[in-house]
């Protein structure tokens, strides 16, 4: 069952009051956890502390208890879950407002009057000068497009020579044991699928050449095989014409072969200009309404961004301390660097959120579930378990947030990046301030890590 929207009321003095609704099955859970965790600790002759019986349970230690400590428990996660899905941003610790519910198995509702981030007044954007990077397409980058595409379909000939890398040799690599390993084997050094180690001692061998190996293996054992390199090719690449255009495209000339990357390019490069000049206009409308958010929300952020962090680096097999010791930071440089990430994440989704109300911005059901298809193939399951999650209305508000940035972006004072260094090399009495990184999270975006 989907929990009910909950209900927000403004109140004076950036307060707020949220009305939510528990629905039984998360009452009934929070009774249940409670339970086990005072079977736990409860001492009731002849049971074993973990194996006493609810209706034991409850007639030591008193219905009340119990369902004061299933609420007290999980309140906080319900208030949270509730301010996250109705957009607000809590400033301080909710002042909370409840009965105690009857029984575990009906629906249960409890008040939290909060105070609020404030709303940022916003400037007039469209006087808001942000400069615009031109979108420029190094030909280095045409050139190095043009030799893969030369490697494609480069002819492989016998080198009288050691193994380089960009060789494609043939090697027997035969365990010590003689049991087992790879006869033939047709490999491109520097490709990667080798073990780095291995592959650098194969760089040197002459065809004929045997020569034992070791490396060491994933479970830091240490391997050895004989290896015999049988052949050593070279890549003889051809020359950049049209008949290349023909064998490694579907153009016929090298000219349209090249515009065709220049154009590819091109697009790539504009796609991340144009992503640039979105977090930069959003940069200067920051600074210029000022926001500096604080609080719980801030700091519920930063955890998260910890969290992500610590999952990220757990995925490539290592741990915060591996990120600590490879960038030479400290555990509190760490913190304060994603709590500064996290105050500007949450300063850029005000201001967003301040702009969407001031243009009037709703995303309607159709809006939100077009969106969902374009993204995942089992939209219909996906757009269910939004709704039923209540994260449906977290990605309403992310697409009203993104519209806004849309009109923003395109209202902003587009001005040439010569034009900002020089009007930057002019001394202001404002420029005396500490000068803040303002890279900021914006809607459509991967969040810093």
């Amino acid at each position: 069952m989907a929990a009910m929207a909950p209900v927000v009321e403004e109140l004076p003095n950036n307060k707020v009051r949220l009305t939510v609704d528990v629905p039984r099955e998360e009452v009934h859970h929070a009774v249940e956890h409670a339970a086990s965790d005072l079977a736990a600790n409860v001492k009731i002759p002849g049971f074993r502390k973990g194996k006493v019986p609810m209706p034991v349970l409850v007639s030591r230690v008193g219905k009340e208890r119990l369902y004061a400590e299933a609420i007290e428990s999980h309140i906080s996660g319900w208030f949270w879950n509730a301010a996250a899905r109705s957009g607000i941003r809590p400033a301080d610790r909710p002042e909370l407002d409840y009965e105690l519910p009857a029984s575990d198995d009906e629906d249960w509702r409890f008040t939290a009057t909060v105070l609020v981030l404030p709303k940022p007044e916003l400037p007039d954007w469209t006087q808001v000068e942000v400069p615009a990077p031109e979108a420029e397409v190094p030909e280095e980058l045409i050139s190095a497009e043009l030799e893969v595409l030369r490697g494609t379909v480069a002819e492989l000939v016998p080198a009288d020579r050691p193994a380089e890398a960009g060789d494609t040799v043939v090697v027997d690599l035969v365990r010590e044991d003689g049991d087992g390993g790879q006869r033939d084997y047709v490999v491109e050094l520097g490709s990667g699928r080798l073990v780095s180690e291995l592959e650098e001692q194969l760089v040197g061998m002459s065809a004929g050449e045997t020569r034992e190996v070791r490396f060491e293996l994933a479970d830091e054992k240490l391997g050895v095989v004989e290896a015999t390199m049988k052949e050593v090719k070279e890549k003889v690449l051809p020359p950049l014409d049209d008949d290349l255009a023909r064998a490694a495209s579907e153009f016929d000339t090298l000219d349209e072969l090249h515009a065709e990357i220049e154009g590819r390019l091109r697009a790539q490069v504009e796609a991340q200009a144009e992503e640039a000049f979105r977090r930069s206009a959003l940069d200067a409308l920051v600074e210029a309404a000022n926001v500096q958010p604080a609080g719980p929300v801030v700091d519920a952020r930063t955890r998260t961004l910890v969290r992500e962090l610590d999952e990220m680096m757990r995925r490539r097999g290592g741990t915060l301390d591996t990120y600590l010791q490879i960038t030479g930071g400290s555990a509190e440089e760490l913190v304060a660097r994603l709590h500064g990430e996290a105050r500007r994440s949450v300063a850029g989704e005000l201001v967003l959120e301040a702009a969407a109300e001031k243009l009037g911005i709703e995303i309607s059901d159709e809006e939100i579930d077009a969106a969902v298809r374009e993204r995942f193939e089992d939209a219909d399951t996906v757009i269910a378990q939004l709704r039923e999650s209540g994260v449906y209305e977290q990605e309403r508000q992310s697409l009203r947030m993104a519209s806004a940035l849309d009109r923003i972006a395109s209202e902003v004072k587009r001005i040439s990046v010569e034009q900002a260094e020089a009007r930057e090399a002019i001394w202001t009495p404002d420029k005396e301030k500490a000068k803040t990184e303002t890279k900021l999270w914006t809607p459509g975006s991967k969040e810093p890590a």
